[in-house]
């Protein structure tokens, strides 16, 4: 593989900051043209896009960066901290249950959408989802599985069962990748049309209004110029909990690991517990909410979630970096089979949200509490409102936790369908 033009990592941080730049200024001019374009594009997804124009024209590469692993285990806990600093936990159990219902609904649709998308792709194309012994193609698409229902951490954990040919699975990384992030983009498309989708799902959104009226009336009731000083409490918050949640996420999960053979084994229901990952977003979330019972919510006056949300599209950037738009149709038979299973999910929670009348806000946070995890739930759920923010970080977290027993549940149905 070439070396990208750019390798040096503070180069490359520059850049990603140097697009989030752009988009956020032009997004703001509400006049003439770019009042046009970002009505049509969500200024989100253009901060996926430019990094990923980077990669794929060979400007930089996430093969020679370690900016995705910074922005991930460092400005991902921080921004989690301060999205839930001011979390309000009665009002969000008001929304009741239709928001668990639709997480769920999305892990259902990942797993019966692997073994579907397998049985409709080989009436066309049965080479595609053949294979043998490591090589066979459903042993990949587990680890994809894991990814879309849980995470990295399960991701890794389905590539340690089923023992996927290593040569081959940058390919299965290429799908993931960018089969997840159309549909994002898709989603987001769909958050400028929010209130026509709501009336066709007939959705009472009233608890979601509520919700916002309520941190929107909090929020303006604690706004104040912010100090120095309210900056430093920030930084203190944020990164004094990064290394808290670090420290114990990391002798948590070796200790659990070490203890129980169920957590030790990757083929284990429970392997999830020995993620380092898995307890840094658990701890740095408990830290946010710990927090917001006490005087330090009122720092959200200061510009806490702000804060954050500078953090997660930081991440949103390097994300971005590692989709390479010029190999999206080097294998037509796995993308195909991506963007079927994708549909089916998506698919089934439309079913679902238009029967027990869901709001799109429920849907579309569901679907990337499952696909997209921490790093993508609460991007879109900020998309609908700030005040949301915290939904998206609480599913996410569920997400995590049924990702490995429903990743192996999916591979089970995939290598059977794959022998029909």
């Amino acid at each position: 593989m070439n070396d990208p033009l750019i390798t040096d990592d503070t180069v490359v941080f520059g850049l990603l900051t140097l697009c989030l730049g752009f988009i956020f200024y032009t997004s703001s001019i509400k006049t003439g043209f770019w009042k046009k374009f970002y009505g049509i594009v969500p200024a989100v997804l253009m901060c996926y896009l430019l990094p990923a124009v980077l990669a794929s024209t060979g400007v930089v590469s996430d093969k020679t960066s370690n900016r995705y692993f910074m922005a991930s285990r460092y400005l991902l806990p921080a921004a989690l901290v301060l999205m839930t600093l001011s979390i309000d936990l009665k009002a969000i159990a008001n929304l009741g249950s239709k928001a668990l219902i639709m997480f769920l609904t999305g892990s259902a649709g990942i797993i019966i959408g692997g073994p579907l998308a397998i049985l409709i792709v080989s009436i066309f194309s049965p080479e595609t989802v053949g294979g043998n012994d490591f090589n066979a193609i459903w042993r990949g698409l587990s680890t994809i599985a894991g990814s879309w229902i849980g995470g990295g951490a399960n991701q890794a954990a389905m590539l340690e069962i089923f023992q996927y040919n290593p040569e081959k699975y940058g390919g299965m990384v290429l799908i993931d990748i960018v089969v997840a992030n159309i549909w994002m983009a898709i989603i987001l498309l769909g958050v400028g049309k929010t209130e026509k989708i709501d009336r066709w799902l007939k959705a009472d959104t009233s608890a979601i209004e509520a919700l916002k009226i309520k941190v929107t009336e909090f929020s303006d009731k604690i706004t104040r110029v912010p100090t120095l000083q309210d900056y430093m409490m920030l930084l203190f918050f944020a990164f004094t909990a990064v290394g808290l949640a670090h420290f114990f996420g990391n002798h948590i999960s070796s200790f659990l690991s070490g203890s129980f053979d169920s957590v030790g084994d990757k083929k284990s229901f429970m392997s999830f517990l020995g993620s380092s990952f898995f307890w840094m977003v658990v701890l740095a979330t408990a830290i946010g909410i710990t927090l917001s019972f006490t005087k330090a919510k009122n720092y959200e006056g200061a510009g806490a979630s702000k804060i954050g949300g500078m953090f997660i599209y930081l991440l949103v950037a390097t994300i971005g970096m590692k989709m390479d738009l010029g190999k999206v149709l080097e294998n037509p038979g796995l993308i195909a089979i991506g963007f079927i299973w994708i549909a089916i999910h998506a698919g089934l929670l439309i079913l679902v949200a238009k029967l027990i009348k869901a709001p799109y806000f429920f849907l579309a946070v569901g679907s990337q509490a499952n696909v997209g995890g921490a790093a993508s739930a609460p991007v879109v759920a900020a998309e609908f409102h700030p005040s949301l923010t915290s939904v998206g970080v609480l599913l996410a977290v569920f997400g995590y936790v049924v990702g490995t027993g429903g990743a192996l549940l999916c591979a089970y149905l995939m290598e059977i369908a794959s022998r029909v």
